[in-house]
């Protein structure tokens, strides 16, 4: 839609003195909540989508080439497995989904509404026509209303391609979704849910199910496990054609190796982790905007944290003024109080009109208002005094002295005083327009809260450094950060950051300068942290990656970050990484488990063919041991693990080194296995089969327990799920082997038992050499010891 189209005015009904709430229930009885129902994808196409794909075609191809060579029982259980593998994926993605769905509905936007007399917050889904409405700059607009007072610029690029934002004035209509920009308005709802022009209000999770980086780290890995796996494969049939060994029995065999180097499990795995611990956080008070947040929280290491309503209550009241020569307290309050707007409900304007409702005095009629910005630091209001028109203007002392051409000397002076005891301290300026005079300072006090200090010293022993970031002067924030235990440099103003210095309480600062703030300790190597609250903060929620957006943040602040507290203070960030590090635990063990699992299996399959001139394990039972593995790894989303005291980074080098060094140990274990059963025990082909799949099978369970503990294995006690899963596998291929089911030859009591004893010390034995390779200095960021 154009500008002309859009920007015509419609008559329509405004009650600026909004609903009661007999009203409000009757209207949405009446319309329904002001919502879209999404629609719901067919669950019957969502399994299907799980047979189609390179891992099912692949086992797809593996079934049909059994059928035509007659092999009807392989064929079953190959059908089987498929079917078993898209069950398991297609309850994972729904439990998953259902995570994410409560987040959605967690993150709903919030609307300032006029009801029964009074302004109040309630979710956007319980507006109704004719609902009166307050929109601040960094608000979407909860539903299309009619502006009946105030003048916005309204951002609506998204709705009808305008790239220009466009102004908007009494008697015009803003819509759904759209983005304030500028300045402030109030208006009457005129439709909601699909009644709406443009449908839904704006969506807050659009990221939450993207790739995080641990994931494509991971892919990238198997791309060269598959390539590795291609070789042997090539090895494979060129051995096949020169010892003229059968293709089509060749063929099946291939395919099946090819398979178990791709990672069947891992999508399910890497989202359901980040899916439960999502779950997990939002009980805490955290909800995500993207699942990649978690991964990104367990590498921060630098927190960049606003003081006002972070590091202290933000429940501000008055507890000072500093009148200027020849002005006297009262008349500083109201034009204090002129300046300020209770629909706004900022807890500055709330703190200083409840001080003048309590004064008895009364403030004259505005004729206009300016609501606070962030870029010029300052709201003000026009009125008529004697038949003039004045301008009352409130913001930070040295914009509105400036302003004012007050003597510097003066309120730098005044403001050090006030600031001593850490209150927050705002400068007031009126006079007609063209002749401002400094009317003085007012003190607002904003007490640390009671948790700050505990939870900075906690993210301080997990490794990350908190600065605090505030608009206020130095002298404010130097006696909050002592209050709070923060002790270091304190510079001020905007040039400093310009340069990148770095220190550790900024203040003055300006909201935009918090964006090279986080590029600056980007740019010398760190993971950066901030949180905000103002649209103006949201580049730099962006940029960071972690970006956290407080308890009170515009809806624009809460878009742009990666998460959102619902709870003041810090302690949901402090939730957040420890969270996040068990995530990183977890998925680590996940990708140490695979990579090495896939170099015993695949070398052990093909050298072993090469080597012994037969199958070493029957591609049935490849299968099978793939299928037993997945079952084990989708239950390391739920393992218990511990927080290490050190950010987590993934470290590629290290990664691989020590997964190569793990996998040639257990290459060793597997062909002595072999070897054993065939020199030394003089076992038949069909049962050195059985014990090299029984072997597989126990060195990949023990493998988990292996990597799953940076420190000894007996250091932390397995999650139940996970124990169970591995004590059932154990029990179950011990089972089949006994029996001889799956084409097996049967194997005693005795040799199974002997095999397991066997596992078990040498995954003991192993467990002493991985220790050090997992704490040497170069591993630190590959996943320390949790400690």
């Amino acid at each position: 839609m154009g500008e002309a189209a859009s920007k015509q005015k419609t008559e329509y009904v405004v009650n600026p003195k909004g609903l009661t709430s007999e009203e409000v229930a009757r209207l949405l009885a009446e319309y329904g909540p002001n919502v879209i129902a999404e629609d719901k994808p067919n669950p019957w196409k969502l399994f299907f989508k799980k047979l189609w794909g390179p891992v099912p075609w692949m086992l797809e191809a593996t079934l049909v080439l059994e059928l035509i060579m007659g092999n009807q029982i392989e064929a079953v259980i190959i059908g089987f497995l498929l079917i078993f593998n898209a069950i398991l994926g297609f309850a994972h993605q729904q439990k998953a989904q259902n995570a994410l769905n409560m987040l959605r509905t967690r993150l709903q936007i919030m609307a300032r509404v006029l009801r029964d007399g009074s302004w109040k917050q309630v979710p956007s889904a319980e507006l109704v026509p004719g609902d009166y409405v307050h929109l601040r700059v960094g608000d979407f607009a909860p539903a299309d209303l009619v502006i009946a007072e105030g003048q916005v610029l309204v951002d609506q690029s998204a709705l009808t391609g305008e790239s220009v934002p466009v102004e908007r004035e009494p008697g015009e209509v803003v819509y759904s979704g759209s983005v304030l920009r500028r300045g402030e308005a109030s208006g009457s709802v005129t439709a909601t849910g699909s009644k709406s022009f443009f449908g839904k209000t704006a969506e807050l999770m659009r990221g939450a199910g993207s790739r995080g980086h641990a994931e494509e780290l991971v892919m990238s890995i198997v791309r060269y496990l598959l390539l590795m796996d291609g070789a042997l494969v090539v090895a494979i049939l060129i051995y096949a054609a020169i010892t003229g060994l059968p293709f089509m029995k060749v063929l099946p065999f291939a395919l099946i190796l090819l398979v178990a180097s791709v990672p069947v499990a891992l999508t399910a795995t890497f989202t359901l982790t980040s899916a439960v611990a999502s779950l997990d956080l939002s009980s805490k008070g955290v909800l995500l905007t993207r699942l990649a947040a978690i991964e990104e929280s367990a590498a921060m290491n630098e927190l960049c944290s606003d003081k006002t309503g972070t590091l202290t209550l933000n429940e501000l009241t008055l507890s000072g003024m500093q009148a200027a020569d020849g002005v006297d307290d009262a008349e500083l309050l109201l034009m204090g109080a002129l300046a300020s707007d209770e629909r706004t409900q900022d807890p500055l304007d709330k703190a200083i009109l409840t001080r003048l409702q309590e004064s008895g005095a009364r403030a004259p009629e505005k004729t206009g208002f300016t609501p606070f910005d962030p870029a010029t630091k300052r709201s003000e209001a026009t009125f008529v005094r004697d038949g003039v028109t004045w301008r009352a203007v409130k913001g930070a002392p040295h914009v509105v002295a400036k302003l004012a051409g007050a003597d510097g000397q003066f309120w730098e002076t005044a403001i050090a005083d006030l600031a001593a005891s850490g209150a927050r301290v705002l400068g007031v300026a009126s006079g007609p327009e063209g002749s401002l005079s400094f009317k003085g300072l007012i003190a607002l006090a904003d007490p640390p809260r009671p948790e700050a200090r505990g939870i900075i010293s906690e993210l301080r022993k997990l490794g990350v450094r908190v600065r605090m970031v505030t608009g206020d002067s130095m002298a404010t924030a130097r006696v909050v950060a002592a209050e709070l235990g923060m002790e270091g440099v304190v510079i001020g103003g905007r040039e400093e950051i310009t340069k990148g210095e770095i220190c550790d309480i900024y203040a003055g600062v300006y909201p935009e300068d918090k964006f090279r703030l986080v590029q600056t300790f980007q740019n010398i190597g760190h993971t950066v942290g901030m949180t905000g609250d103002g649209v103006n903060d949201a580049p730099a929620l962006k940029q960071a990656e972690v970006g956290i957006a407080v308890s009170s943040a515009t809806d624009v602040a809460k878009a742009a970050a990666s998460m959102v507290l619902t709870d003041s203070g810090l302690k949901g960030v402090v939730e957040a990484v420890k969270t996040g590090r068990r995530v990183y635990q977890r998925l680590l063990t996940y990708t140490l488990n695979k990579i090495v699992k896939t170099i015993q299996v695949a070398v052990f399959l093909s050298v072993g063919l090469i080597v012994f001139r037969h199958f070493v394990v029957t591609p049935l039972l490849v299968l099978l041991l793939l299928f037993a593995n997945d079952f084990v790894t989708m239950s390391i989303a739920n393992d218990n693990v511990r927080v290490s005291q050190e950010p987590d980074i993934w470290n590629v080098r290290m990664l691989i080194k020590t997964s190569i060094v793990i996998a040639i140990a257990w290459l060793v274990y597997i062909f002595a296995v072999f070897g054993v059963g065939k020199d030394v025990m003089g076992l038949p082909i069909p049962e050195l089969r059985t014990l090299s799949f029984l072997g597989l099978v126990y060195s990949g369970l023990s493998n988990v327990l292996l990597v799953r503990e940076r420190s000894y294995m007996w250091s932390s006690r397995p999650g139940t799920y996970l124990l169970a899963a591995i004590v059932g596998d154990v029990i179950m291929v011990s089972l089949l082997a006994h029996y001889g089911v799956f084409g097996m030859a049967p194997a005693t009591w005795s040799a199974i038992g002997i095999l397991l004893a066997f596992t078990i010390v040498y995954v003991a034995l192993l467990d002493l050499i991985k220790v050090p390779l997992l704490r040497s200095p170069s591993s630190t960021a590959a996943g320390a010891g949790a400690s």
